[in-house]
């Protein structure tokens, strides 16, 4: 299976956004489309592991799919503020590791 890297995601979506979608939504929609995308996936996990009993059509799409859809807008987001996600994470890795190099220690599960 081919890799992928952050990088790699970035291109691709910019790359479909600037060839086949013809632009990008402003950054405000991009962001709702972000919430609506959360919301689908939070539908996925609460009928899927959570307590709530799916209704006809709830479990159409999958987990895959709508983490998929996540990471689509995110990109966006990313793309069209000039965020680069791999030097963001790694950034994000960074201060988690520093702020929480000994909290999880000696705690139950």
């Amino acid at each position: 299976m081919e890799q992928l890297t952050l990088a790699d995601l970035q291109r691709r979506v910019d790359d479909w956004i600037r060839e086949i979608g013809k632009g990008y939504f402003p950054p405000l929609a991009n962001m709702a489309i972000l919430t609506e995308e959360t919301g689908e996936l939070a539908r996925v996990i609460v009928r899927k592991y959570g307590p709530q009993v799916p209704k006809p059509g709830d479990l159409d799409k999958s987990l895959e799919e709508e983490l998929a859809d996540v990471l689509w807008v995110v990109a966006c987001l990313a793309n069209q503020t000039g965020v680069d996600l791999t030097e963001a994470f790694r950034k994000a890795m960074k201060k988690k590791t520093e702020r929480d190099r000994t909290r999880f220690r000696n705690t139950e599960s």
